[in-house]
């Protein structure tokens, strides 16, 4: 399924507005009114027909497309697997069915006062998950009459806004202050964990983009939202960096927050190099700042003196963990307040075919200097490339045979980072290299 193309793109300033108010986050935005559970929208006149309908502005299938496809069906059913029991039984939490710090991301985790009649934790992560409680609106917004900005004011939450979509994925994705996903989690056998919200959106869609669509919710851009998520995802990671809670583990600080492949590979390796980015020596645990990367790139076409400004507030952050506790929280509060700065001019900025020259030539610039030696940048540049192919497709800028050689080339781009334990720099270079060689 293509996505919508960015010509005559228009940004609301609405995208990048706060939820309810200053402080206000997803997860409690989430929770904010009761969730009367999927069986209230699997109605077959509802969301759970078999077939899409016609002349609707929606499939009215999603609940069929959700249970069968998606893996969010299927997230509470994950805690009774031998793999999760053994995690939970680890961590001393017992049945991680049942164990709130599991039931966050793997379900519907609402307060049970707040739960309707027809709500079972067992539907995992289902539809109020995302798009909040419907007590308000649950009714309502089968209307004509009823517009979505009317819906939002009940308690829909506004996955169609970039910002606060990111928001939501992100404090399960990567985890927040409400939910925090730690390295003793990750220690005691859970995946690690990667976002990107732009392919994570349409890795498994229940919903198409059409004029239907675009009618009541404004035009979609794929490459706008990986560029805002990665804005998000650095606001998210360094609100972590500077939480005494979150961030701090006895004296050690909360080492999920770290890149992993800085410690976890072979001892014998001894392939380290020098990355400008982090202007750091051998033997330094890095923070995973692959989202941070990814910003300077988001910021190629929209301001270049901001994405430099970026890379040197980054390497000071770097420098700031190997001095002090203090030097680090203020280091990271100076980078924080520069891309809370940007992220509204990168919400609103076209991010059209003329833009995307400009993001691939800065990510292969940085390919030549070296700096995606850690895996997880060489994992978002994989998942931005994607982006921007797509984008190329929507917008015309090729089709036929270009289209088939440009898509192999993203396809061996992916092959060279599809095992993070023995990926290679130099292949993943080369193969950087060869798909901007067939870009437009």
């Amino acid at each position: 399924m293509k996505r919508c193309g960015t010509v005559l793109f228009i940004v609301l300033l609405a995208l990048c507005a706060p939820l309810a108010s200053a402080g206000t986050s997803a997860v409690s935005a989430i929770e904010s009114h009761k969730h009367l559970g999927v069986a209230s929208c699997s109605n077959s006149v509802c969301h759970g027909a078999s077939q899409p309908f016609r002349d609707s502005n929606v499939l009215q299938n999603e609940f069929a497309v959700w249970q069968e496809f998606d893996p969010h069906a299927k997230a509470w059913q994950t805690l009774g697997s031998a793999a999760s029991k053994e995690i939970g039984r680890k961590l001393g939490i017992g049945d991680p069915a049942s164990a709130k710090i599991c039931l966050d991301c793997h379900a519907d985790s609402i307060a049970v006062e707040n739960r309707g009649e027809r709500f079972q934790l067992s539907d995992g992560v289902g539809c109020e998950s995302c798009h909040g409680g419907s007590e308000m609106w649950l009714n309502a917004h089968a209307d004509r009459s009823v517009t979505h900005a009317d819906n939002l004011k009940n308690g829909m939450y506004p996955t169609d806004q970039p910002v606060e979509r990111a928001r939501l994925c992100l404090s399960c994705h990567m985890g927040t202050s409400d939910r925090m996903i730690t390295h003793r989690i990750m220690g005691a056998g859970h995946p690690r964990l990667s976002f990107e919200l732009d392919t994570f959106t349409w890795l498994h869609p229940h919903y198409k983009i059409g004029e239907a669509w675009t009618k009541r919710k404004g035009e979609w851009n794929g490459v706008r939202d990986w560029a805002v998520g990665q804005g998000v995802a650095t606001e998210n990671l360094l609100d972590l960096i500077t939480d005494e809670k979150a961030g701090w583990k006895g004296i050690f600080p909360e080492l999920v927050l770290f890149d992993c492949h800085a410690c976890h590979k072979l001892m014998s390796g001894r392939q380290w190099g020098p990355r400008q980015g982090t202007g750091l020596g051998p033997g330094v645990v890095r923070l995973n700042d692959s989202n941070m990367l990814m910003f300077r790139h988001v910021l190629a076409p929209v301001d270049k003196a901001a994405a430099a400004r970026i890379l040197e507030q980054t390497r000071a952050l770097h420098r700031a963990t190997t001095e002090s506790r203090e030097a680090t929280f203020a280091a990271a509060r100076r980078l924080r307040s520069s891309v809370e700065g940007m992220l509204p001019t990168v919400a609103a900025f076209n991010y059209g075919a003329d833009s995307l020259d400009a993001i691939l030539a800065s990510i292969e610039a940085d390919a030549e200097r070296g700096e995606y030696r850690d895996y997880a940048s060489a994992e978002q540049v994989a998942m931005a490339a994607q982006s921007v192919v797509v984008a190329f497709e929507n917008d015309g800028k090729i089709d036929g045979e270009k289209a088939t050689v440009l898509r192999a080339r993203l396809d061996a781009l992916y092959a060279t980072i599809k095992n993070e334990d023995s990926w290679s720099v130099k292949n993943f270079r080369t193969a950087l290299a060869a798909l901007r060689a067939a870009a437009p």
